[in-house]
């Protein structure tokens, strides 16, 4: 299934009813929707144009025909992707291999697809001209924040990642114009992400968010919304390809900003790296 019809499928119960009833009609017949136009499906399911429209805008397209358009290239593309798979019982570790690596690759192959190319590069710029950059996430997406975090830190951005909620709000509450919040979270609806970045949007912050693809509090409250593929469920899955998406996003995001700015920031990491080797070389000498 492609990652638009898994995520109407996904959020099927929190659609209106008139929205669930499109939703429902989608789902049923994908490709009868290629063919219809606004008005036309909208009869087919009872409700008006301007509730399909409310719909798409509500999953993060600009109307119809660029929600028509992105169900066109995955229903095409369809064959090429593989389908998660969750952890069983007695499973032979050759096959675990094989099922991780595949969830892997479709979770990097479906945010890749996700990515809008104008959102990612906002976000690279704010990033790369930010004061100051904070970075919110717990549980998983905790891992993500530290990861981006020693990232900058290597070429020299000034960048904190909190994992404890107080410390988040804190750090909220310190920014300000020419500074960006920074903030993971999978559902996007997690209620200390959400608390910090509010904090830091109220006191004049840029708020950038990555989130599940699709509608949330997260992605509402940020300037620059960028998504992952949010195919992965079930609860055995513990967050692994939603993890190696995040990472993929933000190993975009770090490449960019060193593209941007490759005179200033590569000498400082050859720096660092050098640095480390000298003080933390292979020879197991201590300090006298």
């Amino acid at each position: 299934m492609s990652v638009l019809l898994s995520l109407l499928k996904e959020r099927l119960d929190r659609f209106s009813p008139q929205e669930k009833r499109l939703a429902e009609y989608i789902l049923a017949d994908p490709d009868e929707v290629q063919r219809l136009g606004i008005t036309e499906l909208a009869a087919a399911c009872g409700i008006s144009p301007s509730t399909v429209t409310r719909f798409c805008k509500s999953l993060q397209f600009k109307g119809f025909p660029d929600f028509k358009m992105r169900l066109i290239g995955e229903l095409s593309r369809s064959g090429e992707a593989g389908t998660y798979q969750d952890i069983a019982a007695g499973r032979p570790l050759k096959e675990i291999v094989r099922a991780i690596e595949a969830n892997h690759l479709a979770s990097i192959t479906d945010t890749t697809r996700l990515l809008d190319p104008s959102w990612l590069q906002k976000a690279v710029d704010a990033l790369g001209g930010a004061r100051r950059i904070d970075l919110y996430g717990v549980g998983t997406s905790s891992i993500v924040t530290q990861d981006f975090y020693q990232k900058l830190t290597r070429i020299g951005k000034s960048c904190t990642a909190f994992a404890d909620s107080h410390m988040q709000i804190t750090s909220g509450s310190a920014l300000g114009k020419g500074d960006v919040a920074f903030a993971i979270s999978y559902s996007g609806e997690t209620r200390e992400t959400v608390d910090a970045l509010r904090c830091a949007k109220d006191s004049g912050a840029l708020t950038l968010s990555l989130t599940g693809y699709g509608t949330s509090t997260l992605s509402r409250l940020s300037d620059i919304p960028l998504f992952t593929s949010s195919l992965e469920q079930g609860m055995r899955r513990g967050d692994m390809a939603s993890r190696i998406a995040q990472l993929h996003v933000v190993d975009i995001l770090f490449t960019g900003i060193v593209s941007e700015g490759f005179a200033d920031y590569v000498p400082k990491l050859e720096q660092s790296y050098h640095n480390v080797r000298h003080y933390r070389n292979d020879s197991g000498g201590a300090y006298s």
